[in-house]
């Protein structure tokens, strides 16, 4: 399981390094992408350097491609590996889905087949990752917009599963489930009422947009990470802590990225939602 604290915590990008550095605002972590930092020195990595010694650190990767039929790329596990035993992080995680084939990347985060079969892949490639890093990892839901034929199990049961026989831990990305909600038209309590509680080490918050199809009814959701969390968001984020208790959360915006008060502001809700959570259980308690 992951040691971060139960806190609200923003994702570190390049436009806020100044600031960050300038004012060290009140937060309970950070978060940062895993990739920007594999190069052995430079601007990014001196500020990280510097970050993980006033906050812990979460690396959260986006180019291991657990799902795909490749066989695991190595030299990105040696990179991730390095930069894992310099910031000595509270948490590691990585996406379930795929983004390679046949040696080839895309610049996306691709939704498996809830098959049996990427059921056993992916699980064979998370042990192995796991083995060559030395330790457990967070795999986190992703946002959909298709499905597959042949599917034998719902979402929800896929990615317990996958926690379950590969010993991982879950990044719940509360976000991505009411995108793919919506998108597909499950209920996105049903997931929540799935996951394993005691599974997941971070929950991650973000912006969606609506994609407006022909006809009207053909309307659909993309995980944008561009625009604040949405209100119906923030309402499963609390029907979230209900059922899992407080978690380590995350402020996600990775597009149309706003001044870092906005992002603070974001924090801040949900540092307010979880302060709230403990103090109806302090009231329970009593």
């Amino acid at each position: 399981m992951s040691s971060l604290p139960a806190q609200a915590g923003i994702g570190l990008r390049a436009q806020h390094y100044a600031e960050v550095l300038a004012d060290w605002p009140a937060l309970g972590w950070l978060e940062v992408h895993s990739e920007n930092f594999f190069f052995p020195g430079g601007e990014a990595l001196r500020v990280l350097d510097a970050v993980r010694q006033r906050y812990p650190v979460s690396l959260h990767g986006v180019g291991l491609s657990l799902g795909s039929s490749d066989e695991l790329n190595r030299g990105h596990l040696h990179k991730l590996k390095a930069l894992v035993e310099r910031v000595q992080p509270a948490a590691v995680s990585e996406h379930l889905c795929w983004s390679s084939i046949g040696g080839r990347y895309l610049n996306d985060l691709l939704p498996l087949p809830y098959s049996e079969e990427a059921l056993a892949g992916v699980c064979d490639r998370i042990r192995q990752a796991q083995d060559f890093l030395g330790r457990r990892i967070m795999i986190e839901n992703v946002s959909s917009y298709v499905r597959f034929k042949g599917e034998v199990m719902p979402e929800w049961e896929f990615l317990a599963e996958v926690a379950r026989r590969s010993d991982c831990d879950i990044l719940l990305d509360v976000n991505n489930i009411f995108v793919s909600a919506a998108n597909h038209g499950f209920a996105a309590l049903d997931y929540l009422q799935a996951i394993p509680g005691e599974r997941i080490g971070e929950i991650h918050l973000a912006g969606h947009e609506v994609d407006e199809g022909e006809p009207a009814d053909e309307d659909f959701l993309v995980d944008t990470h561009s625009r604040p969390v949405a209100d119906a968001v923030w309402t499963l984020y609390v029907d979230a802590l209900t059922r899992f208790g407080r978690k380590p959360t995350l402020i996600e915006w990775d597009n149309d990225i706003p001044a870092l008060s906005v992002l603070l502001g974001e924090a801040g809700k949900a540092q307010a939602l979880l302060d709230g959570y403990r103090e109806s259980c302090d009231v329970l308690a009593a």
